[in-house]
């Protein structure tokens, strides 16, 4: 076991998209470590089997409402409802939505598609369990799923980007403004983890699949375990004194990217290395 048991004892965490992919991996995580989770998204019925699930698999306890988190009357209504039986301890926005596309492409309405999601919905969730925490005087901790371009951008996903960069901005003031009065905020960048519905958009062909996984000096994707245990880390009581970081774990995805010579290894053999080496 990497965490004693009961880590997540007394907590009660909302997982925004959890219903699938790496919200619903978080949150089984959770759950074995004795946390409550509250799992929302779009399609209730999702969210029913998942819950059903999970209750099943770990015998821990699971809540669940619909909620577009698009829609502002909807989260308020979803933080109504949870709080009437017990106030959250913790928040992860995992919603999201992203697609490939050539950006002069791009409709507004396709803009917003991603943007009301990623940065709309992480905004207007983490602020209303804000202000509910603030005026409670309680201890809250929110993580963020983002990404590495969030802060160097990409090509082909431009809205994603862009609001992926809100969130890393909002995680990051807020740390500041709200660190004093009791709210940590975190984020995660991960690299490549595979999940059915994300790779259907954004890697639609094998090979792009695969090279997408492999490019990075593990030469794998990620699994979803070893997301969910960097997240109960971060949301365990005892990481308290982290606030405003964002962990990268990506396999070296991005360092490798970032330096400026780290392709020329894809491109020399052992003899072309001889070659330049000092004859004695």
């Amino acid at each position: 076991m990497m965490f004693k048991n009961g880590l997540l004892a007394g907590q009660r965490i909302l997982i925004t998209g959890g219903g699938t992919g790496i919200g619903l991996s978080i949150g089984r995580r959770f759950l074995t470590l004795g946390a409550e989770i509250v799992i929302c998204g779009r399609r209730e019925n999702v969210l029913a089997d998942t819950a059903e699930m999970l209750t099943k698999e770990t015998g821990g306890r699971v809540s669940y409402k619909s909620c577009d988190v698009r829609d502002p009357a909807q989260v308020d209504a979803l933080c109504d409802w949870i709080w009437q039986t017990a106030p959250l301890d913790g928040l992860v926005n995992n919603a999201a939505g992203n697609f490939i596309a050539q950006s002069e492409t791009l409709s507004p309405r396709a803009v917003d598609a991603v943007l009301n999601i990623v940065l709309h919905g992480s905004a207007y969730m983490t602020l209303n369990c804000g202000k509910r925490w603030l005026a409670e005087g309680r201890r809250g901790s929110v993580l963020s799923i983002i990404t590495t371009y969030a802060w160097t951008g990409s090509a082909y996903v431009v809205p994603s980007a862009m609001a992926k960069a809100g969130v890393l901005a909002m995680t990051r003031s807020l740390a500041v403004e709200w660190g004093g009065r009791g709210i940590r905020l975190n984020a995660i960048a991960p690299g490549p983890f595979p999940t059915e519905g994300a790779w259907e958009r954004l890697v639609p062909k094998p090979e792009l699949a695969a090279a997408f996984e492999a490019k990075n000096p593990l030469k794998r994707a990620g699994k979803h375990e070893e997301l969910a245990n960097l997240a109960t880390y971060l949301m365990a009581s005892e990481a308290a004194y982290i606030n405003g970081e964002v962990v990268t774990i990506d396999g070296g995805e991005w360092l490798q990217g970032a330096g400026q010579f780290n392709f020329i290894g894809q491109h020399m053999s052992e003899d072309d290395w001889q070659a330049l080496r000092p004859k004695k």
